[in-house]
């Protein structure tokens, strides 16, 4: 009998929200694309705008993968949404992919906010992962600088999202939901991602 190993397998390191790069992804997925197509919009047009063919294909494998976990409706939202839907949504499809950013934000962001702290701190990043080692001891051999990359992403993520005003302040603010995401949410019972985009509803009540 094989006994399953947790692992959080994480994308952190791929890169934060990405909203614009999104939104072409997004545009392929609901065209339904070729392989073809999909490697002369990425590979020859450079549409997601990268220094080079591998660094393109690399985001658009990261990205793809986070998109294809949730419905067209998302993809929809992603495409034709104004900016901040847009980015809400794509914060939606990096909960989805990401565990290790879900459970971050079910304990030490909501935590913060309780609390009413009023930034975050670099460590809190650090002794998370330590936290989380105990379920996924793989965490234990990733290199410090990993961890550090993962840190920044997470925190451009929520700077992004709306979650922090920004990463150099690290200054927690409320995020207002967009009735659009929650109807989304609602509609797919993505209810544990919708508890995530709401974590700030404890310093507001």
């Amino acid at each position: 009998m094989t006994v399953q190993v947790f692992s959080y397998d994480s994308d952190l390191t791929g890169g934060s929200l990405q909203v614009r790069e999104c939104r072409v992804i997004a545009d392929l997925l609901l065209r339904h694309a070729s392989p073809e197509q999909w490697h002369d919009a990425i590979q020859q047009q450079n549409l997601l705008q990268k220094r080079s063919p591998a660094s393109a294909r690399r985001v658009a494998q990261a990205l793809r993968k986070r998109l294809e976990r949730l419905d067209e409706p998302f993809w929809r939202a992603i495409r034709d949404g104004d900016d901040e839907l847009a980015t809400q949504v794509a914060f939606c499809t990096a909960l989805e992919r990401n565990l290790l950013l879900v459970e971050f934000i079910e304990t030490v962001l909501a935590d913060a906010f309780i609390t009413r702290a009023e930034t975050l701190e670099p460590w809190q990043w650090s002794d998370f992962l330590d936290d989380c080692s105990h379920r996924d001891p793989a965490i234990g051999n990733w290199t410090e600088s990993s961890r550090k990359k993962m840190g920044q992403v997470v925190f451009r993520m929520l700077a992004e999202a709306g979650l922090l005003r920004s990463t150099r302040s690290m200054k927690l603010q409320p995020l207002l939901v967009r009735p659009e995401v929650r109807t989304l949410l609602d509609d797919s019972h993505r209810q544990r991602i919708k508890a995530c985009l709401e974590v700030s509803g404890a310093a507001v009540q």
